[in-house]
């Protein structure tokens, strides 16, 4: 039986999606002092507060949000494994920001048409989930269509992020969602893309030994301990602290 939240929310849901949205919030962040224009690191720190509002809404509903995300341990984290990939160069920043806001914004405006426990949030969210989508598109259309040095480093950024792809339509308890028509539409758009782009469709399997469900079973990377140990450190250092 699955526990559930307020407004009978299913938890286990909600730690995914809320899970997703606080990992990417964190990676995209990261970027704070380091983007490669001013207006790009104001684009990104924006697109971090959405996802960490979403976050934060979605936590909220599965428990103290504060201790879910600073005080559980790694394998409690139900996030897919692309958001936590390391930002790289700006281009593997872009085509993950590509594979996951194209992900979100088909999945919330499905959930938006419904009349399921997370409709309400995915009305609201869906509209910026937009933006998040159209950023990520026109960046890779820039840097694919762009010169030869930008050209490479967005081919080569596609194709390493590419075998995390597979993990995002796996079904997730408590979502009534078509996720093989998902993956179709999804498949279909990132297709557009990177056509547009003149970039070529990764020839790699988009999916690794992990298929059975990886970060959303709690099995992570190697990186997302040491992006988890920076994020938990201050709340960990300061138990009980308000400021």
């Amino acid at each position: 039986m699955t526990a559930t939240g307020p407004a009978t929310v299913p938890v286990t849901t909600a730690l995914a999606l809320g899970d997703d949205a606080l990992v990417l919030s964190h990676r995209l962040g990261e970027w704070a002092g380091h983007a490669p224009v001013l207006e790009e690191e104001v684009a990104l720190a924006n697109i971090a507060l959405d996802l960490l509002g979403q976050a934060r809404v979605l936590l909220s509903l599965a428990g103290d949000e504060d201790e879910l995300a600073f005080l559980r341990e790694e394998r409690s984290f139900r996030n897919l494994q692309l958001v936590e990939q390391p930002n790289g160069d700006f281009a593997h920043t872009i085509a993950r920001q590509l594979y996951f806001s194209t992900y979100q914004h088909l999945l919330y405006a499905e959930l938006a048409a419904g009349d399921g426990p997370f409709a309400p949030l995915a009305a609201k969210a869906v509209k910026e989930v937009a933006y998040h989508r159209d950023h990520a598109e026109q960046w890779t259309l820039r840097l694919g269509d762009g010169t030869e040095t930008s050209h490479e480093r967005m081919r080569r950024a596609c194709d390493a992020l590419w075998r995390f792809t597979g993990e995002m339509f796996q079904p997730v308890e408590g979502l009534d969602v078509d996720w093989a028509a998902l993956e179709s539409r999804w498949l279909e758009s990132v297709t557009g893309v990177l056509d547009r782009s003149t970039l070529t469709v990764p020839e790699g399997p988009r999916t690794g030994a992990w298929s059975a469900g990886a970060g959303r079973q709690g099995v992570h990377t190697e990186s997302f301990g040491r992006m988890l140990a920076e994020m938990q450190h201050l709340h960990r250092s300061h138990p009980g602290a308000s400021w």
